[in-house]
């Protein structure tokens, strides 16, 4: 198993990742402490955050002591000093979809929280402008939830032949 090149804070679950790689799984009390404390120790990237909506693999695997909720922020951070990655699973309940921001640890992630949000609906506390990045502001709903309607608005295409 591969180390974290700093100590979890207490309580945060550890596992290797499919890819060799650690994989943690904080509260989401003990995400923002955990981000930080990586980044202060080399974790200088943030590479991707992204958002999973579960509801239809409830009993998915997941290591001894972690719940599963219905939704699940991801994190990825890169140590190119260390040249380690390390993910980060954070479970994120259905009738309380928040964690804290990292947009003050990697202002970098502004973008990728609003791309949760607005496809998800996951609330990224303290965030600087938590506003839709894709959808108008006037839509309703979540369109990546699973639980979205399909098929709720009629696709036009810009080419498409019109009525003559």
């Amino acid at each position: 198993m591969i180390a974290l090149p700093v100590t979890a804070p207490a309580g945060v679950v550890t596992a290797e990742g499919l890819d060799a790689h650690v994989a943690c799984f904080p509260t989401r009390e003990q995400y923002h402490d955990l981000v930080a404390s990586l980044r202060d120790s080399g974790f200088e990237m943030c590479a991707d955050l992204c958002a999973v909506d579960y509801l239809t693999h409830p009993g998915r695997q997941l290591p001894d002591g972690v719940v599963p909720e219905r939704f699940e922020v991801v994190v990825n951070l890169l140590s190119l000093s260390l040249k380690q990655r390390v993910r980060i699973r954070v479970q994120v309940g259905e009738h309380e979809p928040a964690v804290e921001t990292l947009f003050d640890l990697y202002p970098g992630t502004e973008a990728m929280e609003r791309e949760a949000f607005d496809l998800f609906g996951i609330i990224f506390l303290h965030h600087p402008d938590l506003t839709r990045i894709l959808m108008p502001e006037d839509w309703e709903g979540h369109p990546l939830r699973k639980d979205y309607g399909v098929g709720r608005v009629p696709v036009q295409f810009k080419e498409a032949p019109g009525p003559r």
